[in-house]
């Protein structure tokens, strides 16, 4: 698996140095750089962990430039990455392809137990990658550390998975003939993404190319259009998603695609306010507000809505409290940069124009120029940004509707379609709710909806295929239909 990554950091644990017998180099024209030595981790990171190289073929390889990496909150760089670029994506292609061709054979149930060796070591070391995480990102430590162990279940998750990747027997109706259905990998993946975490692998089979946002384009085209990749995954934008999809086109590749949202949040006047509020607390502001999942449209029946927002405005005030991610207190960490912030002040400043009502909130916080104070709106229309357009930020746009008819209208008007929550206490209308919201996950009666157990993903231009769950590895697998004559 060859791996973009347009990151701020970079962490992985200690890999050992494979053999050189066994390590897949790269072509004449793309030599490895020398591995350089750990970086020096920032006061309070892991040295041990913290990298700043790629890794290709089973070492650590620099670049000819690098891009700094910055905590959010207070502005400090916290290193220099090395900046990777087409021909290191090539390099780690080549390695991936040539390791694949050993990999492939590897029985199942030795695949599950490396892959469980990389849980463990994920989770022996969780703390210490939580706070990498919250230095480069600014997020609550709590929530870098549920981040960490959420991302641990997932390989745990298909070590499990991967002793149960069964084919099919069918009955034919010729006498002499068996047919047979053959699950293979599908072979070298691209997984271009914002995340990064890897422990001890035979070389090759897993390669990381950090690079930064202005290589981004160069090194995903590259990735997209090399013959030797199979499949393409990307977590991101859809406009990003458009484009990784015109490139993989041109050679018929297999792809996955995790999208925008544009989640919407509906309150039914059967609904229990109190639960609503709480399931809105944790939808709306976990990573203040910078989630994919995260609700972006709160739609409340005419009947409850003066009560549930303001409750919703009592719940933000007692229990949101902005600071560094480090503060054990804080709930709400820094946007990620200043172009994030410009976006939130955009929507917010936009709705106001247009007759929307500030409940609390509604502006930067005074703790750093990225931060911004969580905020509730009334009164707010279907011409506005926020109701338009992903914030990605701690905004809560309250629209009132009258009819259920309506609520599915305006929830359903997004041409994306990642998550949607509801609350209601009506049995008929949950049915109905549920199967006519047109997302790929939906919570009913729950703010929290994310699994490795269940299928994550979405519908329209959300994206393609699911991550997690049964149906995640059917994702990286091909049938092959066999056929036994002459019996």
């Amino acid at each position: 698996m060859a791996t973009c990554l347009r990151l701020r950091s970079c962490a992985a644990p200690h890999l050992r140095r494979a053999p050189p017998s066994r390590i897949c180099r790269p072509r004449a024209d793309c030599p490895v750089a020398p591995i350089r030595g750990y970086a020096r981790g920032p006061a309070g990171l892991s040295s041990a962990l913290l990298r700043t190289d790629g890794f290709v073929g089973g070492l650590w390889v620099s670049a000819a430039a690098t891009f700094p990496v910055h905590d959010p909150a207070s502005g400090a760089e916290l290193g220099l990455v090395a900046d990777c670029g087409v021909p290191e994506a090539r390099a780690a292609v080549r390695a991936a392809y040539e390791a694949f061709c050993s990999w492939r054979g590897v029985s199942a149930k030795e695949r599950s137990s490396l892959l469980r060796k990389w849980y463990d070591l994920m989770i022996q070391n969780k703390d210490d990658l939580a706070k990498i995480i919250t230095a480069e990102s600014g997020k609550p430590l709590k929530e870098a550390q549920g981040e960490i162990l959420y991302s641990a279940n997932f390989l745990e998750w298909f070590s499990e998975e991967a002793r149960r990747v069964y084919g099919d027997i069918i009955s034919t109706p010729a006498k002499e003939r068996r047919a047979l259905v053959l699950k293979q990998p599908v072979g070298v993946a691209a997984v271009i993404t914002p995340l990064a975490n890897q422990a001890g692998i035979p070389p090759g089979v897993y390669n990381v190319i950090p690079c930064s946002q202005k290589k981004a384009k160069e090194v995903g085209e590259a990735l997209c259009t090399d013959p030797l990749v199979s499949k393409i995954s990307f977590t991101g934008s859809t406009a990003t998603g458009k484009v990784l999809l015109h490139h993989a086109a041109n050679s018929v590749k297999r792809v996955s695609m995790e999208l925008g949202g544009h989640a919407p949040f509906i309150v039914f006047d059967s609904a229990n306010v109190d639960q609503a509020v709480a399931g809105a607390m944790a939808s709306k502001f976990r990573n203040s507000g910078q989630t994919c999942v995260c609700s972006n449209r709160f739609l409340v029946q005419s009947g409850i809505h003066d009560s549930f927002v303001k409750k919703f405005a009592e719940a933000i005030k007692t229990n949101l409290h902005v600071g560094n991610g480090f503060d054990e207190r804080t709930t709400q960490g820094p946007l990620i940069n200043a172009k994030a912030v410009e976006k939130v002040e955009k929507h917010v400043s936009d709705a106001i124009s247009k007759g929307a009502t500030v409940v609390t909130g509604g502006k930067r916080h005074h703790v750093g120029k990225n931060f911004f104070e969580p905020t509730l709106l009334s009164n707010v229309t279907r011409d506005m940004l926020c109701s338009q357009e992903e914030t990605f930020g701690p905004v809560a746009p309250v629209i009132k509707f009258n009819t259920e008819e309506e609520a599915v209208a305006i929830a359903n008007a997004a041409n994306v379609g990642l998550a949607g929550y509801f609350y209601s206490q009506d049995p008929a209308q949950i049915w109905r709710v549920a199967e006519r919201l047109e997302v790929g996950m939906v919570g009913v009666n729950e703010g929290l909806i994310s699994s490795v157990e269940c299928p994550f993903g979405g519908v329209k231009q959300s994206g393609l295929g699911r991550e997690g769950s049964k149906y995640g590895i059917d994702e990286y697998l091909e049938l092959k239909y066999v056929c036994f004559g002459g019996l």
